[in-house]
């Protein structure tokens, strides 16, 4: 028996967690098939989860499949919860993409699908719900091979679609062959001599499969079970068995936290190599630390253990100072952000009588199930500010803290997150005990433009010798924590490189029968107060600019409506850079400023009578307009000001 660590993903309301329900009945895991209307599901456990109808967060449910055991991860549909996908796309063995038979491929299908290609994980394609009114076969698969791959095999033909008695008839068609031929010269050959037998061609298709060169499709209805036991079927022969060595050095992945009843974290953890036992010491980034406990998934439930060994998952209980994407043993290489980070940010405001240090810490709860709100806190003005996908994780957020923590919010207008980048090189220097420095320390910066997605770069030209590596450290360390907080402007900071060109300290001084005197001896506290002061001067002399999040966007929709749609787009600043006519239809594509993506969604169905379709995905930062400046409040110690600053700052210290 192997294992197979499988991820179902989907747009929203194709019915992906309809088909984890068929499987689970057809793995024999549950008697009678929940429903997403009637709230009853085995993964949507979250009673938010049960009230929209949608999934939130990912959950997993383990089941048997003839020879093979299935740890099946049910993701998030909806794109404002694309970082739960994200998460769990590097645990992942295999997939299933799930795509409506009637709505076909939608913007989502088309986002998870290009990732998945990117990533070279195999996936199977199910086509769902082919006994609803409206259902196709050859639209939907002739839009799967131009909008998601070329790659496809049809493994069988729907019939009588549209209705109840709707089926799926398994067979491999002739152009099958055609696909295979492409990527295996040996089969080529053979196909040209015409000796290609059936059996040849499964293995063909299996081992294409499993290097993600092609995409089995499969129709069927996770309702009525029509084309289920196929899927099954590939699943079970085409997908790659989960490997690594159980004997092996230990390595893992957290890819999920959650807290316990008594509150206890639980961290999801992927294991892909050696074997993790309770009460054994972990090395590596977690330090010195203890897993307490072990729950491993078996035939739906999950259920204590002494021991996991390579290719599992389980929960894990000890890890206090867990984070999602944290490795356990020995890191793996990562590949960073497989999705756009959230463009959008908004400040949740308490309401009502709802205390401010609860919500805070009922955020930072949060903050710990999706790092991507990424919160940061204004202590002067008592203000919380979270990052966004889109409205609807917005009202999910507001959801959660009344229904979890009892916690009434509203939530401010939400804007969006833009970035600065900096024109010119710009330096500055501040010197130890001159000039009004009230910090015993040396620092000299200079800031120099970088290439977009190159980081931010830090550099030395002085001796690494000239003082104590500490301090270097807390120079370099405050230096990426303040771009993080934003330039002139408040906006982060992403791409630079920042060269140290002074330091300077005052020497260990201590007298006899007292000790070591702090007044007169440098600290990591100086370099960390001093470093924004002189960051930011500096960045003001080199000068920024700052550039606002940027869509792509896809719109297709009756050519009659142009004339309507047209003046809206511009209003929005909607570039159509590229149309083209398809028949009475009409596709536009161009860039769209993220602030505006949600107001053109709302629009678009009156505009184009219910018929336009829209699809958008962040694709770059784009300097802001002439005469608009967006501004962003700061929440560190405001270095800008440098009285506001020190004040603030010997506030914080006490004294």
């Amino acid at each position: 028996m192997h294992l197979l660590n499988l991820g179902i993903l989907a747009h929203v309301d194709a019915g992906k967690t309809s088909l984890t329900e068929r499987l689970l009945h057809s793995a024999g895991v549950i008697d009678e098939i929940g429903s997403v209307d009637a709230g009853n599901t085995r993964t949507d456990t979250l009673a938010l989860e049960r009230q929209r109808g949608i999934t939130i967060k990912s959950a997993v449910v383990s089941f048997a499949l003839g020879d093979v055991t299935v740890n099946l991860i049910d993701t998030p549909g909806h794109p404002d919860f694309i970082a739960e996908v994200e998460r769990v796309l590097g645990v992942l063995d295999g997939a299933v993409l799930v795509v409506s038979a009637v709505e076909g491929v939608q913007p989502q299908t088309r986002v998870l699908m290009r990732t998945l290609q990117r990533l070279r994980i195999p996936t199977l394609i199910f086509v769902n719900k082919i006994d609803r009114r409206g259902a196709g076969y050859d639209a939907v698969l002739r839009a799967v091979s131009e909008r998601l791959t070329a790659a496809v095999v049809p493994m069988g033909v729907a019939q009588g679609l549209g209705g109840r008695a709707a089926r799926f008839v398994p067979g491999l068609p002739p152009s099958a062959l055609d696909v295979l031929a492409d990527h295996d010269d040996e089969l080529l050959a053979e196909y040209v001599e015409g000796a290609v037998s059936a059996g040849r061609l499964r293995r063909a298709l299996a081992d294409q499969t499993r290097q993600a060169l092609v995409h089995p499709v499969y129709f069927g209805s996770a309702i009525t079970g029509a084309g289920v036991d196929a899927l099954i079927d590939g699943i079970r022969e085409l997908l790659p068995a989960a490997d690594g060595d159980p004997d092996g050095p230990v390595s893992g992945t957290v890819f999920k936290v959650e807290r316990g009843p008594a509150g206890e974290k639980v961290a999801y953890a992927r294991v892909f190599s050696g074997t993790l036992r309770t009460r054994e010491r972990i090395d590596g980034a977690l330090g010195d630390t203890r897993i307490t406990a072990i729950s491993v998934f078996d035939k739906g439930t999950d259920a204590r253990a002494g021991s996991v060994a390579a290719g599992r998952i389980a929960k894990l209980w000890g890890l206090t100072d867990i984070r999602i994407g944290d490795a356990i043993g020995t890191p793996r290489k990562t590949y960073g952000h497989h999705f756009a980070p959230p463009t959008l940010e908004t400040i949740v405001a308490p309401a009502g009588d709802t205390d401010r240090r609860a919500l805070h810490q009922a955020l930072t709860r949060l903050a710990e199930q999706d790092p991507l709100i990424d919160l940061r806190h204004d202590e002067v003005r008592q203000e919380t500010f979270v990052s966004l996908y889109g409205e609807v994780q917005k009202e999910v957020i507001q959801a959660t803290l009344a229904d979890d923590f009892g916690l009434d919010v509203t939530f401010r207008e939400t804007t969006p997150l833009c970035v600065e980048r900096p024109v010119g090189s710009g330096a500055a220097v501040e010197f130890n005990k001159k000039d009004g420095n009230p910090f015993l320390a040396t620092v000299g910066l200079r800031i120099d433009p970088a290439q977009v997605g190159s980081g931010v770069e830090f550099r030395l030209e002085v001796e690494l010798g000239s003082m104590p590596y500490a301090f270097f450290k807390a120079v370099e360390d405050t230096v990426r924590e303040t771009l993080d907080q934003g330039g002139p402007h408040g906006w982060q900071i992403p791409d630079c490189v920042v060269t140290m060109t002074h330091s300077g300290y005052s020497p260990r001084q201590s007298h006899a029968h007292q000790g070591f005197d702090k007044s007169m001896s440098s600290t990591g506290y100086d370099f960390r107060g001093l470093t924004p002061l002189v960051l930011l001067a500096a960045l003001r002399r080199a000068g920024t600019q700052v550039h606002e999040p940027m869509h792509r966007f896809r719109i297709e929709a009756p050519t009659d409506t142009l004339a309507a749609l047209l003046p809206v787009l511009a209003r929005l600043r909607a570039v159509p850079q590229t149309t083209e006519t398809r028949g009475a239809s009409c596709v536009l594509e161009g860039p769209v400023p993220a602030a505006h993506v949600h107001e053109l969604e709302q629009q678009l169905p009156g505009l184009t009578r219910g018929e336009g379709e829209l699809e958008s995905a962040f694709d770059h930062y784009a300097p802001t307009p002439r005469g608009t400046l967006p501004e962003r409040r700061r929440t560190d110690l405001n270095p800008l000001n440098r009285k506001e600053y020190l004040l603030n700052l010997t506030r914080r210290v006490g004294g």
